[in-house]
């Protein structure tokens, strides 16, 4: 929520005409200045990112659910955390210039809570995860068009609304 109540209030302060506010490029950067240069690096970056991680799969997932028992399976478990730490801060670098740092930790961790109650296994939240997240897109760029709010800030209010609606449909189940 606190994502969602920080948006809320750059929208806010956007919609009331108030003076400009350097920190925002910071944080939420400026989806609306990408360049062919940081659609590159977005694409090459995501393509390496996402074959590593489905390298990676089926040993931090063993890891997630039971590591004395990933390490009987012989899986060291340094090697892959490592791995994945790397994988998370190419990710992190590639798209904070782009997105900004709280949107950046948003995509991280919203859709994943949207997609948790409805998910029944690993890889169906990983998927439903990024569906959210492409749709939250979308969403928020359509909120930014209609109301002139900034584009990242919408766009996290629109994630930030998928897993309010998640969790009340499912009604604090999980999967």
């Amino acid at each position: 929520m606190h994502h969602a109540a920080l948006a809320l209030g750059v929208v806010a302060i956007a919609v009331l005409k108030g003076p400009s506010i350097d920190l925002m490029s910071y944080l939420f950067g400026d989806v609306f200045a990408v360049t062919t240069i940081d659609l590159l690096w977005v694409y090459v970056g995501g393509a390496v990112v996402l074959a590593l991680t489905l390298q990676l799969w089926k040993p931090l997932v063993r890891l997630s659910l039971h590591e004395d028992l990933a390490t009987a399976e012989g899986i060291n478990p340094a090697i892959p955390r490592a791995l994945f730490d790397v994988l998370l801060a190419i990710t992190i670098a590639v798209a904070m210039k782009i997105v900004g740092i709280l949107l950046v930790m948003a995509f991280l961790i919203v859709p994943a809570v949207a997609a948790r109650p409805l998910a029944s296994t690993p890889e169906r939240m990983a998927i439903l995860a990024a569906v959210i997240a492409v749709v939250s897109v979308f969403a928020g760029l359509a909120l930014s068009l209609y109301t002139d709010a900034p584009g990242g800030p919408s766009i996290v209010l629109a994630m930030c609304a998928s897993a309010v609606v998640s969790l009340l449909a499912m009604g604090g189940r999980t999967g």
